[in-house]
């Protein structure tokens, strides 16, 4: 007589090898992540530790002329350059102090060229440096911009007209306008109506302010909990 399915299956599982529960085959099954996939997530992961305001300064570059700047119009224009200048004078303090520090540090990290693997140390410092350098620049350019001094800037448009004249052949045509332009807008008090601007501001408005001017919202979040 025959034996039932059920102790024929048992038989075979121990004749051709032991049996693993189901949870054992499901982890023999995955695969562990590889070494490019955890080297990317860490990249991110460091990316997305890089602050908003190296972003904002690493954006201004030696060719911007022109600052627009759209703010609410219960604020004085007088405290958005204030702020500005003090975005422009910190960012300079403190892109020169960590840029000396990269410099410093790529010879010392330069050391793992030895190893078999990626000197990923010496290459991040190296990014890290040429970052602050970007940001230290644009700091000093933002902070020619929105400063009082409107005689450097008279002396850097009339050096510009120069250089361009002596490319060209041609006199330059007289640019005396203010490097600044700011626009004050209600329809970002109507965005800030009934909030503590004490406290901050909620995930809801900031999302609509990003929606309505075309922002990023995460960058603006991730600034928020920052600052």
């Amino acid at each position: 007589m025959a034996p039932p399915p059920s102790r024929r299956r048992r038989r075979r599982s121990g004749t051709y090898g032991a049996e693993y529960p189901v949870g054992d085959a499901r982890r023999r099954r995955t695969r562990r992540p590889s070494s490019t996939s955890s080297r990317t997530s860490l990249g991110l992961k460091l990316l997305s530790r890089v602050r908003p305001s190296e972003v904002l300064l690493k954006s201004v570059t030696k060719d911007v002329s022109m600052l627009e700047i759209v703010h609410p119009a219960s604020i004085n224009p007088r405290l958005v350059r204030r702020r500005l200048r003090h975005i422009a004078v910190r960012g300079a303090s403190v892109h020169r102090k960590f840029l000396y520090g990269s410099v410093c540090l790529l010879p010392i990290t330069s050391v793992f060229m030895v190893l078999p693997l990626p000197n990923i140390p010496f290459f991040w410092v190296l990014f890290r440096a040429y970052s602050h350098w970007r940001a230290l620049q644009g700091s000093e350019r933002l902070q020619l911009l929105v400063s009082d001094r409107s005689d450097q800037w008279k002396i850097h448009i009339e050096r510009q007209k120069d250089m361009s004249s002596r490319k060209d052949g041609s006199p330059c045509e007289n640019t005396q306008h203010a490097p600044w332009n700011l626009q004050p807008s209600k329809k970002l008090d109507r965005f800030l109506e009934r909030r503590n601007l004490n406290e901050g501001l909620d995930c809801d408005t900031i999302s609509s302010i990003c929606q309505a001017y075309n922002l990023d919202r995460i960058d603006v979040l991730k600034y928020r909990d920052l600052e």
